[in-house]
């Protein structure tokens, strides 16, 4: 008899491990939304509307032979997964995939592709009319959003306003370094060790002209800006503990085989697992190469044994725009900076959506 595995979530790790899945289990995918969205293009979504179908897969063309049910879990046990709709979903296995929520527009606000859509181009209007714009956070998110709305607008005054005092900590100073140029060479005004006194009277990503003051006393005018930073982790629905308990952060402590903590039957993968790394989509499709392979060997009764380690030293593609952006990549011999060239070559370009055409189908463009 076939069993069932329930993936909680739609995302990176959670869509790669129900399509592996699909033919070796009944596969049950939840997610509130009706598509895969491959976020790394929700940048470029706001400078280029008529891109933005790209960026979304739709899920009924995912799995051709599970099931998907747009629905959000209001509650996790080891037997299954119960719906905001009050729905229950039995599970011989469960995959919590539900990842983290980000500040628009590096996610999308609504769940459905026509509404995000319409989101994305309502945006793009507001900033198509400002001359001035402000992003708070010199993450990666913040870098790539300057990047893409410099390779858009040329002509627009981008400013960057963080209170850290360097730009990605943790990565090697020459690729820092290579940051730092391109963004001189964009005219990417880049404020660093400063924060705001008080938050801009406009809505994030509403045009309206204001001025602010930061915490060494200069001030920023600017038309529209937009939040750069910080981070939810979806783990709301774990809250009853009747599966496990959080840690302060929300996530899930996992063991080296991403089982949540006391059952050979749950697993966790992503940005919701207390796994010691950058919460990057990248990793989160490594882990469900690993629940993966551990299902398929428990189906088979097999003993499951692959188990996930973290990098020893963290990796990013950034691009700035198509063509620009620098990177760390792993290699046998230690981290390797890499230009942007390959960035463009490996993301930039375009944004993944060849990658997850070949994996998921077309996209809603």
């Amino acid at each position: 008899m076939r069993r069932t595995v329930v993936v909680v979530g739609g995302g990176y790790g959670g869509a790669a491990v129900a399509k592996a899945l699909e033919s070796a289990a009944d596969v049950v995918l939840i997610d509130p939304r009706d598509a895969f969205v491959n976020a790394a293009g929700s940048l470029r979504a706001l400078v280029q509307p008529d891109w933005a179908g790209n960026m979304f897969f739709p899920f009924d063309t995912l799995l051709a032979n599970g099931t998907v049910i747009r629905d959000r879990a209001v509650s996790v046990d080891p037997g299954g997964v119960t719906l905001g709709s009050g729905r229950r979903v039995e599970a011989d296995y469960l995959v919590l995939a539900t990842g983290s929520t980000y500040a628009y527009p590096a996610n999308p606000k609504a769940d459905s592709i026509a509404e995000a859509l319409d989101d994305l181009r309502q945006s793009h209007k507001e900033l198509a009319g400002a001359e001035r714009v402000l992003i708070l956070g010199a993450g990666p998110v913040g870098l790539e959003l300057a990047g893409e709305i410099k390779e858009a607008w040329p002509h627009k005054r981008v400013t960057i306003v963080d209170p850290a005092e360097a730009v990605l900590p943790g990565f090697r100073p020459e690729m820092r370094d290579d940051l730092h140029g391109q963004l001189w060479e964009l005219d990417v005004q880049l404020r660093l060790g400063a924060g705001l006194t008080a938050s801009p009277e406009t809505e994030a990503g509403r045009a309206g002209t204001f001025t602010v003051t930061t915490t060494e006393g200069d001030e920023i005018t600017a038309d529209i800006w937009f939040r750069a930073h910080g981070v939810r982790v979806n783990s709301g629905y774990l809250g009853d503990g009747r599966l496990t308990t959080p840690t302060a952060q929300g996530q899930v402590s996992v063991t080296e085989s991403l089982n949540v903590h006391g059952y050979d039957h749950v697993y966790a993968i992503g940005d919701i697992t207390d796994v010691a790394e950058a919460k990057m989509a990248g990793y989160a499709m490594r882990h469900a190469e690993v629940v993966a392979q551990n299902i398929i060997a428990q189906l088979r009764d097999e003993p499951p044994t692959a188990t996930y380690q973290p990098l020893p030293h963290p990796m990013i593609l950034l691009p700035l725009g198509s063509r620009g952006g620098t990177g760390q990549l792993p290699t046998p011999d230690g981290p390797a900076v890499v230009d942007a060239a390959t960035v463009s070559q490996y993301k930039g370009a375009d944004l993944f959506t060849g990658r997850f055409t070949e994996q998921f189908g077309p996209s809603a463009a």
